[in-house]
């Protein structure tokens, strides 16, 4: 731990926040010559404080530590890049459509990679006037089913969420080309072109 660099990204923080140190303290029930101290990089917050002060600064505890926030290359919003995070633990989906840091269940996520549908997994796709009518007779036990369900074009994303022992149907807007994402809880990610 580079105690300089910690001290200045606080620093940062604090200022970009519009608080004083004494605030900051007040906050954390410490005193303000302790964050003077570590903004001048006499010293480092110990780790039990950390948890606290990565919530007031609005910040990972991981940046502070590294002394530095790591920021993404703007990606402009495009849709197709989308990736997908499922918790192993509770089952929350989130998405990204750029580089990002997720966790759940204090769980560091990796997105999922998405593979070619093959026949034992496509689903059945019918267009019905400007809509898509999508089905499945893809088992949906508790142990195994399609969780959630994707329709991605250029510039939106639809999701539907599935649940155990429901039939899988769903209706989306057709929006032109994209691509159909599904989640199969035993075998991954999926994709199809639509």
């Amino acid at each position: 731990m580079n105690c300089e660099k910690i001290g200045q990204l606080i620093y940062r923080l604090r200022k970009e926040k519009d608080m004083t140190q004494k605030q900051i303290a007040d906050l954390m029930n410490i005193s303000d010559k302790t964050i003077s101290k570590w903004e001048r990089g006499l010293g480092c917050p110990d780790v039990s404080l950390l948890p606290e002060l990565s919530q007031i600064l609005g910040i990972n505890i991981e940046e502070i530590l590294l002394g530095k926030i790591v920021l993404n290359e703007t990606v402009g919003g495009n849709m197709k890049k989308i990736q997908f995070y499922i918790c192993p633990q509770c089952g929350n989906l989130i998405t990204a459509t750029g580089d990002a840091t997720i966790s759940c269940c204090s769980k560091r996520m990796e997105p999922l990679a998405a593979t070619k549908a093959g026949q034992d997994h496509q689903l059945d796709i019918e267009p019905i006037e400007d809509e898509l009518y999508v089905t499945s007779t893809h088992e949906m036990k508790k142990d195994h089913f399609i969780s959630f369900a994707a329709y991605v074009t250029g510039d939106k994303v639809f999701i539907v969420k599935q649940y155990p022992e429901w039939n899988l149907q769903f209706r989306f807007h057709r929006l032109g080309h994209g691509k159909l994402y599904f989640h199969c809880v035993e075998h991954g990610l999926f994709y199809q072109l639509v």
